[in-house]
């Protein structure tokens, strides 16, 4: 069927959205394919629902191919199941929680493993069930705090997620390897670059978890990885290559100095080696005690956490939020201080901390033996020379230091390098924390019950059309890869004479019988209004019928190189269709 622009649901805009922050939110409201309805709500029009259903066929296709089976639950979800597995309360504001006329409580799913799960328990008991992998395309709903970027990070968004069900951890790893393969798969079909990076579980608990990155200098995940080698991991799950420990034998003792006027590490490092000591001092010198407090979901009290970081670098919050998950962190305030005296604002050190039973924690570099300058405890007063394993003992390690570009790679090969991308899939080995919260088992060949585990894979649709279009545009307008596209050809008519309009209808109709998707711009607009359009809709082979026909010929554009080539009337079917089957 001929798609045709002056009856297709269609306005394109010429200015940009005022609340557009990247190329793929402004590209994509001008062009017509969605439009905004509340903050992080989008409705799909008719040109951007077909590029996502493009995608979510692609999507179906491998995982069909896997062996994976469709199956689709609902959206409004009971509390009982996400309670059993912690998760009501560890999601936190991130979850729409409602109550129906009965006041019992429900929720907006934001992922389904526990009822996944709870409908595998019920339909299977035995060990000839298993392995089984169950997925669905279905729409997700998180209260993100600040939705941005239009479909990017949206209130609302449509995702795959798939499920494996196995008997031991060696199927599992099968189930794994299979979801790796085949998003492998589905993201080269897509045209994307992307770089598959070790990440954090998070909410979603378990071991092993990776995340793919579509590459993209607007993405709001940072990653790195390695000059040398293979490595690449999201920053929150980049580890530290531990300092050497030493022996505190021999090493100068601990001094308390007065250091007037030094509450940051700028003034400090300032301050010292103006005062005339035979070594010079820097940030790396020096130790930050940085104050946070947590609260585990369910607890109304919070509990005090000091996180001591080389001075030379910032805590990175989503590396800290990270090592603590599930629970809730944030910076201590002024209220904070004065209710604890021993606190004092510039000058914390380890010493009031541990003595007063606040929890340490430090950074893998502050090991046995490394001598620092830090809090005295005192205002405008420093300890030089306080040394770990001496003088004070962590209460144990964290990642929470920034990661920065030329820090060594975890693997001992090369530095890393950093980069952004935006998340478009992550795999995660979930183990049995699903299962032993339900007793999901399968009687084995030996008449005992077995406890399943899982695994959990997910691919953000909706928002694999943002990436795509974040990577697939240029300055006129998107740029779309054919296998997602809308159409795979948009003829323009290019003149208000009949014989350009007959041509083109009769070209369309050939194109149409032969299995080429078109949009036809049969509008009474200007070539110029219709050749702006067909650059930012985007489709990726642009034909032009108008002044050529007086030759024979009509005009070939390829929408990506921007390549122009003249074909003679009786032989642009049949290029388009070879162009098309590629």
């Amino acid at each position: 069927m001929i798609t045709r622009m002056s009856t297709l649901f269609l306005r394109t805009l010429r200015e940009d959205p005022a609340d557009a922050e990247v190329p793929s939110h402004r590209l994509l409201v001008r062009a017509g394919y969605v439009r905004r309805v509340a903050p992080g709500i989008y409705s799909w029009l008719p040109l951007g629902l077909r590029v996502l259903r493009n995608i979510e066929r692609a999507v179906r296709e491998e995982m069909e191919a896997i062996g994976a089976q469709e199956i689709h639950l609902p959206a409004l979800l009971p509390k009982e199941p996400y309670e059993a597995t912690g998760r009501w309360t560890e999601y936190g504001p991130n979850m729409f929680r409602l109550k129906d006329r009965k006041k019992a409580d429900y929720l907006l799913g934001p992922t389904h493993e526990e009822l996944f799960a709870q409908t595998v328990k019920g339909e299977y008991n035995s060990y000839r069930d298993f392995p089984v992998i169950l997925y669905q395309i279905q729409t997700k709903y998180r209260d993100e705090e600040r939705p941005r970027a239009g479909i990017l990070r949206g209130r609302e968004f449509v995702m795959k997620d798939s499920y494996s069900f196995d008997l031991d951890d060696e199927q599992l790893m099968t189930s794994y390897r299979l979801h790796r393969e085949a998003y492998t798969r589905l993201f080269d079909r897509l045209g994307l670059r992307y770089t598959i990076v070790a990440a954090t579980s998070g909410a979603m608990g378990g071991s092993a978890s990776e995340e793919f990155l579509a590459e993209c200098p607007t993405g709001e995940d940072t990653f790195v990885r390695s000059s040398e080698s293979d490595y690449a991991a999201n920053v929150e799950a980049v580890t530290t290559p531990p300092a050497p420990e030493r022996s505190v034998e021999g090493l100068p003792p601990a001094e308390v100095h007065h250091t007037p006027d030094t509450p940051t590490i700028e003034t400090l490092v300032e301050f010292l080696n103006g005062a005339g000591w035979e070594r010079t001092f820097t940030a790396a010198d020096t130790l930050k005690n940085v104050l946070v407090k947590t609260r585990r979901p369910g607890d109304t009290e919070w509990e005090l956490l000091g996180v001591g970081v080389p001075g030379d670098r910032e805590v990175d919050m989503k590396r800290l939020e990270a090592a603590l998950e599930p629970a809730e962190v944030a910076l201590v305030d002024d209220e904070d201080f004065e209710a604890r005296p021993f606190l004092v604002k510039g000058y914390v050190g380890p010493k009031a901390l541990q003595h007063n039973g606040v929890r340490y924690l430090v950074d893998p570099r502050v090991a046995r033996g490394t001598a620092w300058v830090t809090g005295a405890d005192k205002t405008d007063h420093h300890v030089v020379d306080l040394v770990c394993g001496r003088d004070f003992v962590p209460d144990g390690t964290i990642e929470a230091a920034e990661v920065r570009e030329g820090d060594p790679s975890p693997d001992g090969r090369g530095v890393l390098q950093s980069a952004r991308g935006i998340e478009i899939g992550h795999i995660f080995q979930l183990g049995r924390k699903y299962t032993d919260a339900i007793s999901l088992d399968a009687l084995g060949q030996d008449g005992k019950p077995k406890r399943v585990t899982m695994g959990s894979y997910g691919v953000g649709v909706s928002r694999l059309v943002a990436a795509i279009a974040e990577q697939h545009h240029d300055e006129q307008g998107l740029v779309w890869p054919r296998a997602v596209a809308p159409a795979d050809v948009h003829v323009v008519v290019a003149g208000k004479d009949e014989t350009a309009a007959g041509e083109a209808e009769r070209l369309c109709a050939e194109l149409d019988t032969a299995g080429v998707r078109v949009i036809l711009d049969d509008r009474n607009a200007s070539p110029g209004v219709k050749f702006a359009d067909a650059e930012l809709v985007g489709v990726p082979t642009i034909l032009v019928v108008g002044k050529g026909l007086s030759r024979g010929v009509v005009e070939v554009k390829d929408r990506a190189g921007g390549e122009r080539v003249e074909v003679s009337t009786d032989g642009v079917v049949e290029h388009l269709v070879e162009l098309v089957r590629g």
